[in-house]
């Protein structure tokens, strides 16, 4: 059902926890399934230094969320802007249909950190 790329990281996640003196963050939610995806993040020079995430949910959420840290750590902000969901569950190997809700959530999480971020600098 899984590929074992999202048991890995469902079972070892990466950048679990929260960002200290995290300038950015982003909280998403799906009342449909009840994930909860919290992002944190320190961008310093328009580029991401450090990314951490919360997940309350499912095994698919903290893989997605995982994977989604990974792939914007230390990407500049306009590049990590760009990640979708497809690109979470590319690298992920796949995701079942039911589950690709997840991704959206880790790009919208991404994003919306990023929006903070902006926000506080403006």
């Amino acid at each position: 059902m899984y590929s074992e790329r999202v048991m890995d990281h469902f079972n070892n996640p990466r950048n679990m926890g929260e960002v200290e003196d995290y300038n950015a963050e982003g909280t998403v939610g799906n009342a449909k399934c009840g994930d909860i995806m919290r992002i944190t993040m320190r961008i310093e020079d328009e580029v991401i230094q450090d990314v951490k995430f919360k997940t309350f949910g499912c095994g698919a959420a903290v893989a997605t969320s995982s994977m989604a840290t990974e792939l914007v750590k230390g990407k500049p902000v306009e590049e990590a802007l760009k990640l979708t969901n497809s690109a979470v569950v590319e690298a992920l190997e796949g995701l079942p249909p039911v589950k690709v809700h997840c991704s959206v959530l880790a790009e919208e999480a991404v994003k919306a950190a990023i929006e903070d971020y902006r926000k506080r600098t403006q």
